[in-house]
């Protein structure tokens, strides 16, 4: 039997090759963590390398997603089949699976996405949430697993693991445990140029188990797992490593850190740890211990299968529903449909972040997976339904998580909800913050997650908060993502379509852009069929009688202004129709026939928003304008900020006008 020194080293050697074949990449975490990793996917981690979907799986993430050929080896090692050792040769090359970083559905066995450093473990903390909610929901015998991470020196510098570290700890998660490789080095140097503080003090104080052991001690890291396993905390253990671990002259060394070790080093490290074969070769031996080691959570696999097919037809459709992410699309349309019949007969001039509440009160209870949530804006937001309770460790069925003000950790948690499965995560902030929970909201774009963050408070209507809370440029910048849909809804039933296309769309996260200020309720027809599902429709045509010369575009609380322009144009002899715009994504994403229709053949455009202009040059056109904001706001009541900037039905038939000459 291979030795534990033999198993590491496998690990260390397919890494050095691999960024030296690639001469880029990162060497020395792998080589100072390949101890624990050892320990770690041999004896403890739950899950099966034939299988690495299984949804009852442990779930390990690299949070240092710089170290990626660490993970590469061990899923190589251990048997995931489509990550050959060919695969490994091709590291960081264009159409391998081995990306320079981690990718979420690139390569079988990887989690989530990172590499941008906090992003992981942050991710990681949704992925416990979840395991404790379906667990909840679906009983042990079919969720009950860890999630494990490894985290670098970096990880924990970056602001969003504050964030995260003390949300796992008020939500007490002992699932969660986090393996911190404690090397004292950054990019430029020694850890103590940048950092002096006592990480282990910090996870105490937030309310974690702590424990710090030697990284390259076998025994020791495995009686330190087996005590995580074992609180009621979540937990941090401190392995304290050397990077570039074997590197004759780089152990220690910041240089070991992300550059090719070079054919010197390298061949002084096989001496020194004793491994003499080719690059890419690993012994027959060592590579039969590895795939048993991957070969060992088959059975439990199989004995979960039994489980889950002795459930109940109805049970096992909802688990496999929640687990896959499944939302019924023929229940999803008979409940929008019939609450947007009632909006339309009631005619309720609403905030859209009310409006987006009401569409919540009908789609919460029929779509149990979905957890929503709030940084501590619950009133604001309208995310919270009537029958919701809070979610936590003494309530597991609660399917309201108060996230606190911590914007980044809340988006980066949904994250990980959406990659576990069993939850369909929804939040709620200001539109202005989004700016701080933007690089989580990105990787969910390059991921393809499901998570619906709902962003009130949307422009200056927002009022006497005035230009610190009044988003301007946030719209256009979320537009910028490529992959996530911002939808900006004008009433109660374009609010509703909005909520069914965030649903429905698995691949996508979404933004829900909602209005503080009560608008006009515009929709007549209810939504026999989502007509927000093109992103733009023409929710008002030209008046009878008059040459149609002007198009009007709008969205949200701006409708109702391009709506009164309209009536003013035709009071001058002017045809105008009215656009809605809820998604201008998805507007964009509509063929040049389906936008020509939309649009309409008058040669005067003129788009009203109240945020900056870009964004929306696409479909003005050559005798386009734009009435919007080209500054930051003021502190005013809402009705004078409009007047004051602009922004006013007057102002878009004036524009108009102009553009006719």
């Amino acid at each position: 039997m291979p030795s534990h020194a033999q198993l590491a080293n496998a690990i260390r050697f397919l890494s050095i090759d691999a960024v030296e074949a690639a001469r880029s990449g990162h060497p020395g975490m792998p080589m100072g963590m390949a101890d624990v990793a050892t320990v770690l996917f041999t004896r403890f981690l739950k899950f099966d390398a034939a299988r690495p979907d299984w949804h009852d799986r442990d779930r390990f993430v690299l949070s240092a997603g710089h170290g990626s050929m660490l993970l590469y080896s061990l899923l190589h090692l251990t048997g995931v089949r489509d990550v050959t050792i060919d695969q490994l040769r091709n590291f960081r090359q264009l159409g391998s699976n081995t990306a320079g970083h981690p990718e979420y559905g690139h390569t079988a066995g990887v989690e989530t996405t990172t590499g941008p450093l906090g992003q992981g473990i942050a991710t990681a903390v949704g992925m416990a949430m979840a395991e404790r909610y379906q667990q909840a929901r679906f009983g042990k015998g079919l969720v009950d697993h860890r999630t494990w991470v490894i985290a670098s020196d970096g990880d924990l510098m970056e602001g969003i693991s504050h964030e995260a570290i003390s949300l796992a700890g008020n939500q007490k998660l002992s699932k969660l445990i986090v393996l911190w490789d404690d090397n004292s080095i950054s990019i430029d140097g020694d850890i103590r140029l940048s950092e002096t503080g006592d990480q282990i003090a910090r996870f105490k104080a937030a309310g974690w188990h702590t424990q710090a052991v030697d990284g390259h001690d076998p025994a020791a890291i495995e009686a330190a797992m087996a005590k995580a396993i074992a609180t009621n905390k979540p937990s941090l253990i401190a392995c304290r490593t050397r990077i570039g671990f074997g590197a004759p002259t780089l152990e220690g060394s910041a240089k070991s850190h992300g550059s090719p070790l070079g054919p010197t080093e390298i061949a002084g490290a096989r001496e020194k740890l004793g491994w003499p074969h080719a690059p890419f070769e690993i012994p027959a031996d060592i590579l039969a211990a590895w795939r048993a080691a991957g070969a060992r959570g088959a059975q439990a696999s199989a004995a979960w299968d039994d489980r889950l097919a002795a459930q109940s037809g109805s049970k096992r459709k909802a688990f496999e529903e929640a687990a896959t992410g499944t939302v019924d699309p023929a229940r999803l349309r008979k409940v929008v449909k019939a609450h947007a019949a009632a909006m339309a007969q009631a005619r309720p001039a609403l905030a859209t972040r009310e409006a987006s509440g009401a569409a919540l009160e009908v789609l919460v209870p029929a779509f149990p997976a979905m957890l929503g949530g709030s940084a501590d804006l619950t009133g604001s937001n309208n995310t919270r339904t009537k029958g919701m309770t809070a979610f936590g460790p003494k309530n597991p069925k609660g399917r309201y998580v108060h996230y606190g003000v911590r914007e980044h950790g809340m988006a980066a948690a949904m994250n990980g909800m959406a990659l576990h499965g069993g939850v369909l995560p929804y939040s709620g902030t200001f539109l202005v913050f989004a700016d701080y929970l933007r690089p989580a909201l990105r990787l969910a774009a390059l991921m393809g997650v499901r998570a619906m963050h709902v962003l009130t408070h949307d422009s200056i209507g927002l009022g006497e908060d005035g230009p610190t809370h009044q988003p301007v440029e946030q719209l256009a910048s979320l537009r910028a993502i490529p992959n996530l849909n911002v939808y900006r809804p004008c009433d109660a039933v374009e609010a509703a379509e909005c909520w069914e296309l965030a649903l429905s769309t698995a691949a996508t996260p979404s933004v829900l852009a909602l209005s503080r200020q009560k608008l006009a309720f515009l929709r007549d027809d209810g939504s026999k069929t989502n007509r927000s599902a093109t992103g733009a429709y023409v929710l008002r045509a030209a008046p009878k009688g008059l040459p149609e010369q002007v198009t009007l575009l709008a969205s949200g609380s701006e409708v109702e202004i391009a709506v009164a322009a309209r009536d003013q144009l035709a009071e001058a002899g002017i045809g105008a129709r009215v656009v809605s715009v809820p998604c201008l994504d998805l507007f964009g994403a509509q063929s040049a026939a389906v936008q020509a229709e939309v649009l309409g053949p008058a040669p005067v455009r003129v788009a009203v928003e109240a945020a900056v202009q870009q964004g929306w040059d696409a479909i003005l056109g050559p005798r386009g304008h734009f009435v919007g904001m080209t500054g930051f706001g003021a502190s005013a009541p809402y009705q004078k900020l409009y007047a004051h900037f602009g922004i006013t039905a007057e102002a878009v038939a004036a524009a108009a006008r102009r553009e006719l000459g």
